[in-house]
């Protein structure tokens, strides 16, 4: 086993050593070399119908599958579960043909009553991947043709359905029956324990130090990297600082890592043995404002801060590994426009607009609360304190770790005045995006906002339900129209997706829908001839 070092200030003594070489002993199972991802975010909760967010969600979907999957850039669905599928003429039927030698962990079939029972659970439960299809599809409407096929019969037609399907990962009903709780679907189990079909199934869980799968030998799918070459399997370690993840990819001690600095990708890009991987993609940067309660409930005092802000030092953070938003949606988003009006400095507008506010005079202090340990994050709240200076505006920077984020956002009486949030749309489809500005996504993770306009509202939902595209085109560039005007958040960035790995490290895969550190496990291997 590779020795760790988990003190920061150990770690930061070793950042200047550009020069070492990576260990040679590799972390090993029966023999095979093991992936070391290095990350700073914990997951609270494996369960694929529970939560997600890019951690939790990496590690699902190396020990689930879904029907299909995202693969490639730009991004497109592949068969998996389901090797077929077929619509009716007015879009509402959905039927899908299952490959025959799916299995999960335990030898189980993975068959069309898995499926179906994955789907009423993820809909019952009414939690995270819920929002995605609850409103068109019931679980009365999933329907077991034969042990091969499923069809689901939804409420109306639903352009985006297929897109978010890739997200609903199955479970082993008979696993998961076996530890019911209560009648509880076996949340409490699937914590942190699996009953799935993946590449990799579950073999560690120590929470908030590191999360361990293990390579399924015989994987109903294959290994693309072949079996002489697959993995034995990935420690996903928790490394919160950026100078440990540095040092621990220079020590070898970690083959890949996530959430570097912009300073430090910039140096590990000239160290020998470092591959940088670099993509733009739909990732946004946003500053999320408590619109129902607080003094950020005023608009005119959320388009003061928005016209105090220096955007040109947004990017300047980057090192210009990144590009200020023209939308509320990013631009690879089908359906996007380029709203006129977005905001950009302009200290005199930003005067006017809190003039017209209910704090003409400023003198209130916001809380600005970011991700602990993500040095970008923290430099834009710096930024941010600057340029409100003059509007005698105060920001009280708030580090904190996501998951206490995300419970702070799930209500309105406890979300901050702002919240940064990056945001990587999980579909391909505008729906996706213009879903977290209806109320019915309120308290789901990124839509901290609560931003409630009934106009807006109806033009999403019937978009949502609009088979011509040319129609749903239009009603998108309104929407993006009017959420600019109304101003729920600063439209800042979209940011360049970055890692950093060990040239041995062979292949990664990169696909713009995959959350912000996420990688997709599955191909990745070490060549360490």
């Amino acid at each position: 086993m590779r020795n760790w070092i988990y003190g920061v200030a150990a770690a930061s003594l070793m950042v200047g050593m550009l020069q070492a070489g990576p260990a040679e002993a590799f972390e090993r199972v029966e023999g095979r070399k093991v992936v070391v991802f290095g990350g700073r975010q914990a997951i609270p909760v494996l369960d694929p119908h529970v939560r997600y967010d890019w951690s939790t969600r990496m590690m699902q979907q190396a020990v689930y599958d879904a029907l299909v999957k995202y693969e490639g850039n730009p991004a497109e669905i592949k068969p998996w579960l389901a090797e077929r599928w077929e619509t009716s003429e007015d879009g509402k039927t959905w039927t899908f043909h299952l490959t025959g030698n799916a299995k999960f962990h335990n030898g189980d079939p993975v068959d069309a009553e898995a499926i179906r029972y994955s789907f009423e659970r993820g809909l019952k439960l009414n939690k995270g991947v819920a929002w995605m299809l609850k409103d068109f599809l019931t679980p009365e409407n999933i329907e077991v043709v034969d042990a091969r096929t499923i069809r689901f019969k939804l409420n109306s037609p639903y352009s985006a359905f297929l897109s978010f399907l890739p997200w609903w990962y199955v479970v082993n009903p008979k696993e998961v029956k076996a530890n019911e709780v209560d009648g509880d679907y076996g949340q409490k189990w699937l914590t942190d324990h699996a009953a799935g079909s993946g590449p990799f199934k579950l073999k560690r869980w120590e929470p908030n130090v590191l999360y361990e799968v293990e390579a399924v030998a015989d994987y109903w799918k294959g290994w693309p990297q072949g079996e002489a070459n697959r993995p034995g399997g990935v420690i996903y370690r928790i490394i919160r600082e950026p100078a440990a993840q540095k040092a621990s990819l220079q020590r070898g001690e970690a083959d890949i890592v996530e959430g570097l600095t912009p300073d430090d990708y910039v140096q590990m890009a000239r160290q020998r043995g470092v591959t940088i991987q670099d993509y733009p993609g739909m990732t946004t940067f946003s500053i999320k404002f408590n619109t129902q309660q607080g003094p950020t409930a005023d608009k005119n005092l959320r388009k003061a801060i928005a016209h105090a802000l220096d955007y040109d030092g947004l990017v300047q953070i980057y090192n210009g590994a990144a590009k200020l938003q023209t939308s509320p949606f990013p631009d690879a988003i089908r359906g996007h426009i380029s709203v006129p009006s977005v905001p950009r400095k302009d200290l005199a507008k930003a005067k006017e607009f809190l003039a017209k506010s209910q704090h003409p005079q400023g003198g209130v202090t916001l809380e600005y609360y970011h991700v602990a340990g993500l040095e970008e994050a923290r430099r834009i709240g710096l930024l941010l304190l600057d340029n409100l200076a003059p509007l005698n505006i105060k920001v009280d920077l708030r580090p904190e770790q996501w998951p206490n984020m995300v419970a702070k956002g799930a209500k309105v009486e406890t979300s901050p005045a702002m919240t940064s949030v990056f945001v990587t749309p999980i579909s391909t489809d505008p729906d996706a995006v213009a879903y977290q500005y209806h109320p019915n996504s309120h308290g789901q993770y990124f839509a901290m906002s609560f931003y409630n306009n009934p106009d807006v509202t109806a033009k999403i939902d019937t978009a949502r339900r609009t088979s011509d595209w040319n129609e749903r085109a239009k009603l998108y560039a309104e929407i993006q129209t009017q959420i600019v005007e109304d101003q729920p958040e600063v439209f800042g960035m979209l940011q360049n997706r970055r890692w950093a790995h060990r040239d041995y490290l062979k292949g990664f895969v990169f696909s713009p829908v995959r959350f912000t550190g996420e990688v997709d496990l599955y191909p990745l291997w070490i060549d360490a001839k």
